[in-house]
């Protein structure tokens, strides 16, 4: 054990003083809560991002691949199903689904009420995983039976609310072409998936539907969807399908297909950048003060300890020792109360949200080591590598004054 650290661990742990108690109790009060507070919104916006990414991904997919052309409507235009291509993309590596679709706007008619929606057709190959968790009332589209499956439909809560349906009614809803046409379905099941965007205009139904109203050919769809394996890379993937599609096709992924939800989310980056630099300042302003009182009461021992030849270093390492432990406590009980409320959150989802406001009904929080361990070494790191200036006031210590300090 070196000399200051035998010194830092007696003045730590077997002192008697009791003037700079309180200031040390709230420095390791302060670190403990900014860290709680940290820990909390990291875990928080990672939640919030991955529970509205996911929503987002599990009704458009990751990537669309449409016809290139200057059409930019709720109707598609329409091309062959490529299955060369279709085959091709699901052959790279990190394409986890390729799924045709296509759309077309419609109008509704039930009770006395109408509503404007968008018809997204599907077939048998699409993955209902999103929508399953998302039913509130029915099931999903069966298309074991391929009559049944054209006449059934998926709606959202929103619009079987403003229309006063639920799961099994029947409805017209029309279709404005020339001529006028309509199709009367059965509403198999009714979703939430708390996104505006989706709720208020989209209608899930069987792809040869929108086949049969367009006139096209059994072969022809609207346009594919595709699901990567990981998001992460989903540029680079998207980059790798665009080298295969044939020139009459384009492709959007998710960023540019919902520019203002991606953007949204992108800005709580920066509020949780802004959170982080205000805590770690105040830990940081609740240390210095400890250690400024600290060294001040302790002005004898160091003019003591100067008169017996101990470098001014050496003294402000004993400090800086001090310091690091009481750092450590308040590290320690800021991971107990932050981890401990997140865990609490999460089990129980006891804190809630205004659905309409943000998407989703509790405040979402999502762990990871790696976030904890990094804000727990760059609070100790940043606040030793400061305190080093504050530690400076021992260098201005004379002997001959300070042991004569009372």
């Amino acid at each position: 054990m070196s000399f200051s650290s035998f010194i830092a661990a007696r003045i730590t742990f077997q002192s008697k003083r009791t003037f700079s108690k309180l200031i040390v109790r709230i420095a390791i009060i302060g670190i403990m809560l900014s860290l709680c507070v940290m820990i909390l919104s990291v875990a928080i916006v990672k939640g919030f991002k991955q529970q509205i990414r996911e929503k987002v991904r599990g009704f458009s997919g990751d990537v669309q691949v449409v016809k290139f052309d200057n059409n930019n409507s709720y109707e598609n235009s329409p091309f062959a199903d490529s299955s060369h291509f279709a085959a091709r993309a699901a052959k790279e590596k990190n394409v986890a689904e390729v799924m045709p679709f296509a759309t077309k706007a419609g109008i509704i008619r039930a009770n006395d009420e109408i509503e404007g929606v968008v018809l997204k057709g599907v077939d048998k190959t699409y993955n209902w995983a999103f929508f399953k968790s998302a039913l509130e009332q029915g099931k999903v589209i069966d298309f074991k039976d391929s009559v049944t499956a054209s006449k059934q439909v998926l709606i959202s809560r929103y619009t079987a609310d403003r229309l006063k349906l639920k799961a099994g009614d029947d409805f017209i809803m029309y279709f404005v072409q020339e001529p006028l046409r309509k199709r009367k379905f059965t509403i198999a099941g009714i979703f939430n998936t708390g996104l505006d965007e989706v709720d208020k205009t989209f209608v899930v139904a069987d792809l040869s539907v929108i086949r049969r109203l367009n006139n096209w050919k059994p072969d022809q769809i609207g346009g594919y969807e595709i699901w990567v394996k990981d998001f992460e890379t989903l540029r680079f993937t998207s980059n790798k399908l665009n080298d295969l599609l044939p020139p009459y096709l384009r492709s959007y992924d998710i960023y540019e297909t919902y520019p203002t939800i991606f953007g949204w989310l992108d800005l709580l980056d920066v509020n949780t950048q802004v959170l982080l630099v205000l805590m770690i300042a105040v830990a940081l302003i609740n240390m210095i003060s400890a250690l400024l009182i600290m060294i001040l009461e302790r002005t004898s021992m160091i003019g003591m300890l100067k008169a017996l030849g101990a470098k001014s270093w050496a003294i402000q390492k004993i400090f800086l020792y001090n310091a690091a432990y009481l750092i450590g406590v308040g590290l320690l009980l800021g991971n107990l109360l932050g981890v401990g409320i997140g865990l609490f959150q999460q089990k129980t989802h006891f804190l809630t949200l205004d659905a309409a406001s943000y998407y989703m009904r509790f405040v979402p929080v999502q762990f990871t080591v790696t976030d904890v361990v990094l804000l727990n070494a760059g609070t100790l790191f940043i606040c030793l590598l400061v305190l080093i200036i504050p530690s400076l006031l021992v260098t201005r210590i004379a002997p001959v004054k300070a042991i004569r300090f009372k």
